[in-house]
């Protein structure tokens, strides 16, 4: 779903010196060989608010500690010996012999805008396999977080921005929805406008590379989720002899324009919904969201109908708005573990009570429980527009409201809107698409997984095309939600394990269920 988040009114002072600090090298050039830097890895300090904020990340099962360190990389990659910015690294040590070390298995777990450096630790425990022969390393990728992070709009004016209205119904609501955005995108070039033109994935593609040489590796060893996916093709693009074994789950499909991704992703999400309910209706005791299937689908679109006319209170002072209730429906589906959520969300707010789908809301939305952002959407848009070529006006919006709203009832208006995110913006788009052709690369396990709502299912197969004959190795998961690795199927985490820490491939078109 298309993202939209940021920091906050007392901290629009505060996070412009953590930009002023991040961006601190742009004030001189780079000293010499980048790729001759050392690291200097130490315990990690809690997040910052662009990161999310929180604790400092606990250490593993058995005591091992993270440790994070800053590596230096060019602002500019058109000139790799001119200005400097810092890429934040968090690394486990493998917790096996050195002798039985490949080295580091590097994680980008996608967006874009997530940052690396608070997920890793969130999901170590998941890779206590892969970690007996690797380093679990992963990143801020530049824009997100602690590397020279895009910053936006006031935490305050954030909570109004995501009040709006996302899915206007005239020429006057159209029109509001068009100035807020530019609006918001204004203040991203106001704050930002140094990084703004260096996010392209392409540029965190070469960052990438640089990191393998800093820590050590000759070859990359990779592990991409969803953006992630995408950032991992085009850097096979860029670097096909430099690919060791990757492994890309919950696949972006790299041969589609923005319009017919957030097509595909709405019909994605509703399958997700589908599935979910015709799972409560299927219940051997009452499904307490509908009586049938049907029921359940019916009853959802009645409440969104509703809350556009009026929202209910929502987690105060805010109200829960037809918007929010959407995308909280969204969250819900990235995995069936949340499922259980989305039920007591509606039971709640069919009561008048929005308060759980508001909290799924922000967590979509990068909101924590004291109102503070993390930076996640304002990194999302701002390389997402980067990378994108086309630029979508109201107009052009509106003509293929029927064609999304076929794909979903429930999710088309929201995702054909959300095409408006670049209107205006400071940096022209790269490419329709991005090139992930990659002849001559190691294989890469690709990775899909037929209930996936966010990368749907056709864009694993998509991307093993479009890396080359020969490149790619598919695996099918037959499951619902976001990614299949991390579902904890045993069929596919074996298949993943196994190749990444022996080199030994599934067979082609393996089905896991």
């Amino acid at each position: 779903m298309p993202n939209p988040s940021r920091p906050r009114a007392a901290a629009l002072t505060t996070s412009a010196v953590l930009m002023a600090a991040l961006l601190a090298g742009c004030g001189g050039s780079g000293d010499g060989d980048l790729t001759k830097q050392r690291l200097e890895w130490k315990d990690c300090p809690a997040p910052s608010e662009a990161e999310g904020g929180g604790p400092s990340p606990s250490p593993l099962p058995g005591g091992t500690t993270w440790q994070c360190a800053t590596m230096k990389a060019p602002l500019d990659w058109g000139k790799p010996k001119g200005d400097t910015i810092g890429i934040a690294l968090i690394r486990a040590r493998s917790s096996g012999p050195d002798t039985d070390r490949i080295g580091s298995l590097i994680f980008n777990f996608g967006g874009p805008g997530g940052s690396g450096v608070t997920t890793l630790p969130a999901f170590g425990s998941d890779y206590t396999t892969l970690r007996t022969r690797y380093d679990l390393v992963s990143f801020d990728p530049r824009g997100v977080g602690r590397s020279a992070p895009v910053l936006c709009e006031t935490d305050s004016q954030l909570d109004s921005y995501f009040q709006q209205d996302a899915t206007p119904e005239d020429t006057a609501e159209e029109k509001r929805l068009v100035d807020r955005t530019v609006k918001f995108n204004d203040a991203c070039e106001r704050r930002s406008g140094k990084i703004l033109p260096h996010v392209r994935t392409t540029d965190t593609a070469r960052d990438m590379d640089l990191m393998r040489q800093v820590l050590g590796d000759s070859k990359l060893y990779y592990f991409g989720i969803s953006y992630g996916t995408e950032l991992g093709g085009v850097y096979a693009h860029l670097f096909p002899s430099h690919v060791g074994r990757a492994v890309f789950d919950a696949v972006v499909d790299p041969t589609q324009t923005p319009e017919q991704g957030a097509l595909s992703q709405a019909r994605g999400f509703q399958l997700a919904l589908d599935n979910f309910a015709e799972d409560c209706a299927s219940k051997v005791e009452d499904c307490p969201v509908g009586d049938s299937a049907e029921d359940v689908k019916a009853r959802i679109a009645k409440l969104l109908a509703d809350l556009e006319k009026k929202p209910i209170p929502g987690i105060y002072p805010r109200r829960l708005t037809q918007t929010a209730a959407t995308n909280g429906i969204a969250q819900s589906l990235y995995s069936k573990d949340f499922w259980e959520y989305l039920t007591e969300g509606l039971e709640q707010a069919y009561d008048g009570d929005g308060r759980v789908l508001m909290l799924l809301s922000d967590s979509m939305n990068g909101r924590s429980p004291d109102g503070e952002y993390s930076n996640i959407t304002a990194a999302n848009i701002a390389i997402n527009c980067s990378d994108e070529k086309p630029r979508y006006d109201a107009a052009a919006i509106r003509s293929r409201l029927p064609e999304f709203r076929e794909a979903s009832p429930v999710f088309g208006d929201y995702l054909a809107w959300g095409m408006a995110g670049c209107t205006d913006w400071a940096v022209p788009g790269a490419a329709d698409h991005p090139d992930v052709h990659a002849p001559g690369s190691a294989p890469i396990l690709v990775v899909g997984n037929t209930g996936d709502p966010a990368t749907p299912y056709e864009g694993a197969r998509r991307m093993t095309d479009a890396l080359g004959k020969g490149v790619a190795v598919e695996l099918t998961y037959e499951g619902q939600g976001h990614g299949a690795y991390d579902s904890k199927n045993n069929c596919v985490q074996k298949a993943v394990d196994d190749y990444l820490l022996t080199g030994r491939t599934p067979k082609p078109d393996t089905v896991c269920s």
